[in-house]
């Protein structure tokens, strides 16, 4: 796609490339590749760098996958019908079809994904959300298939895309071998975390939704309320006002509970030290991050690491299953729009006591930090 996005791209190419032949000689003797568009005019990428198409669209049955690489987007985007067209014709011959960061954009414009889970990159989850109503949203994995459609978030998790397609056609050694060589050593698993958590604001007010942002990008080093206030135009006090109308908690307040689960989410899904995670989610005192999850998740960091990630994540998700019901007595309607694996399948460990008045920002937000 137009403005696509160059690692993505190289990333799979490169992967297929080593994968096709011994060592790096770039033979194409165990699989191969075309690079496909409407015509044969150069393509540039998001970083102005141009690739020019081998070929245009014709006979899709010929490829065991299509591939679709996109990159930067706005309200304005369209897409060529015949890129839809095409899409729509392999789709009908049964091809594969994977959709890399925007990429699966396209695929909805083309009406294959309705009812479909359709992963995005947490920064791209509110473009999605806010364009189509009929997928399921996945925020929280690097990529998913549902049926014959692949949809990966993006950036370096299309290297771990392409190592499963390479295993499943050509065995884990090839995928190995190709990793190996670019320096990595194994590829993570479809299912594998998202670096960071995603979120989707829905705040009318664009003072609150910048200050917001600046406070998700900073959880390591939280900025003072003043200069979030200066950046956004206001001063302190009217920003501390208008904040709290609208999101009904202080900036103090909505940064410390973003940083308690991102300090979760680490522990979760890292092998990072206590002390580490604290320092990384914004705590320079570890005695205050230890307070504050208690205060919040019922035990202390220590002993829910005990537990193990899937005990975390278990008691995350029974929470989440029961959020409907608490929140609505909060008079908190607003659906979740992240995609969640079914509970039952999780390791059921006892639920500590949570504070759901704490918690309903959450909701409210539609920011699962987890």
């Amino acid at each position: 796609m137009p403005n696509f996005t160059l690692i993505a791209f190289s990333a799979i190419v490169d992967l297929l490339r080593l994968a096709a032949d011994e060592g790096d000689r770039s033979r194409p003797e165990r699989c191969s590749w075309r690079i496909l568009a409407p015509d044969l005019n150069p393509i540039t990428a998001s970083c102005g760098l141009q690739v020019l198409p081998w070929e245009t669209f014709d006979r899709p049955e010929r490829f065991d996958y299509i591939v679709v690489v996109g990159g930067l987007i706005d309200r304005n985007s369209t897409y060529h019908p015949r890129t839809l067209e095409f899409l729509a014709a392999a789709a009908a011959k049964d091809v594969a079809i994977a959709g890399v960061c925007t990429g699966s954009f396209a695929m909805i414009e083309a009406q294959l994904m309705r009812g479909r889970k359709c992963c995005v990159s947490w920064y791209h989850l509110p473009d999605l959300v806010e364009r189509y109503s009929d997928i399921v949203p996945v925020a929280d994995q690097l990529f998913v298939e549902d049926g014959k459609f692949i949809t990966c978030a993006g950036g370096l998790a299309a290297l771990d895309l392409g190592a499963w397609m390479v295993e499943r056609h050509l065995g884990p050694g090839r995928a190995q071998k190709s990793l190996h060589i670019m320096v990595t050593d194994a590829a993570r698993p479809a299912a594998g975390a998202q670096p960071q958590p995603p979120s989707v604001v829905t705040v009318d007010d664009t003072r609150v939704r910048r200050a917001m942002l600046q406070i998700e990008q900073n959880l390591s080093t939280p900025q003072k309320v003043d200069d979030i206030a200066q950046s956004v135009g206001l001063s302190k006090r009217q920003l501390e006002r208008i904040f709290r109308k609208v999101v009904g908690k202080s900036i103090q307040e909505f940064s410390r509970d973003l940083r308690v689960f991102y300090g979760l989410w680490l522990l979760a899904n890292s092998s990072k030290s206590i002390t580490t995670v604290a320092i990384e989610s914004g705590f320079s005192d570890i005695s205050h991050f230890n307070r504050l999850f208690r205060g919040t998740f019922g035990c202390a960091p220590s002993a829910l690491r005990r537990e193990g990630p899937d005990a975390m994540r278990g008691m995350i998700r029974r929470w989440q299953a029961a959020q409907p019901k608490a929140l609505s007595d909060l008079q908190l309607t607003a659906k979740p729009l992240i995609y969640q694996t079914d509970a039952s399948a999780l390791p059921q460990p006892p639920l500590p006591q949570i504070d759901l008045e704490r918690l309903a920002f959450l909701q409210h937000e539609r920011r699962p930090y987890f």
